[in-house]
């Protein structure tokens, strides 16, 4: 057994690169294909990103359509789309699904807001998940003898700075992408 710290903020830099990816899909004004990235199907037994069961385009500025290549599916997109937490309400035509973009009052604003925190925090989660397994594994290597106890000391030090560093990111990500909602 050994311990790897570029796999440690790899795999760090991996969650913060998800948080980037969700907060993409968080439009503040204009529509995105984007906007629907997080949003996953539940469709032939397993959850399934909508990009794999349709085409999302934009024909209008402040409209996103879904062209669903399933008609049987057509229902669980438009369910998932209504309970992605996003306040979009989509609108059934056949197997397209029109989703017009609500005007950003204050009140949706602020329910963006909270959305990117809930991202923010679970993109913590995992981060000090990672953490937790480096720790685990220089626990274990240090009780088999493959490190020294001054060596698990300045290697947990440093999995707590990757850790730090990585969350302060997270903390710096989110308050740019909230500061981006709230401004009109």
């Amino acid at each position: 057994m050994s311990f790897d710290k570029a796999d440690i903020k790899r795999r760090m830099d991996g969650a913060l690169d998800n948080l980037h990816t969700e907060f993409a899909g968080l439009r503040t004004g204009r529509a995105s294909a984007s906007l629907l990235d997080p949003v996953t199907v539940e469709a032939y037994g397993s959850k399934m990103p909508l990009n794999q069961l349709a085409t999302i385009s934009v024909p209008e500025p402040r409209m996103l359509s879904v062209q669903v290549w399933d008609v049987s599916m057509a229902k669980a997109v438009e369910k998932a789309i209504l309970n992605s937490g996003l306040g979009l309400n989509p609108q059934p035509e056949g197997t397209v699904i029109r989703i017009p973009l609500p005007d950003l009052n204050e009140e949706r604003r602020k329910e963006l807001t909270k959305v990117a925190g809930k991202y923010a925090e679970s993109c913590r989660i995992a981060i000090r998940n990672v953490r937790r397994d480096g720790m685990d594994t220089i626990k274990k290597l240090q009780k088999d003898g493959e490190i020294s106890e001054d060596d698990q000391k300045k290697l947990e030090t440093e999995v707590q700075k990757m850790t730090d560093d990585t969350i302060a990111q997270v903390d710096k990500t989110l308050a740019d992408k909230e500061k981006d909602i709230m401004t009109v």
